[in-house]
């Protein structure tokens, strides 16, 4: 393919005729239509779907039971949105008991709590009581000195 020759527009430039390089096809319009697609069909040929969730279940083998694991040779199941220790495994604890365990703790705490407040006030009375006796041994030293002196 040879390019045409230059030619001149009217206002005297010379100008190239690049039409040969350019696409027959519009620019924002295209002349491609795709064929429509045909409906689809129905989603499924099973009557399952017609039929009751007990009954689905049963079919589908959908009833899973109670998630379980096991952490720490300890199994534990998933129950109203918690995981719970399983009763009767080895190492591990029932919810009674720990809740037992618990508030025996709290009152443990609240029992230690109270004998540091004392041991602090015993502390503090020792400590004035300390003080009081020296200031008193200080004025029995004032004392004897001063008798000494009228001797």
């Amino acid at each position: 393919m040879s390019c045409p020759p230059p030619s001149w527009n009217d206002s005297g430039e010379e100008s190239i005729d690049l039409s040969f390089i350019r696409p027959k096809m519009p620019l924002f319009g295209s002349t491609f239509s795709p064929k429509k697609t045909p409906p689809r069909k129905s989603a499924s040929l099973s009557n399952l779907h017609n039929l009751d969730r007990s009954t689905r279940e049963v079919e589908l083998g959908l009833d899973y039971g109670t998630p379980t694991m096991n952490l720490a040779g300890q199994s534990l199941k998933f129950e109203n949105g918690q995981w719970i220790a399983e009763t009767g495994v080895s190492g591990g604890v029932d919810r009674r008991e720990a809740q037992r365990l618990r508030r025996r703790n709290q009152q443990l705490e609240e029992e230690n709590n109270l004998l540091r407040l004392k041991v602090d006030i015993l502390l503090d009375m020792l400590s004035e009581t300390t003080a009081e006796s020296h200031l008193m041994e200080k004025e029995l030293d004032e004392l004897k000195s001063v008798s000494r002196r009228r001797k």
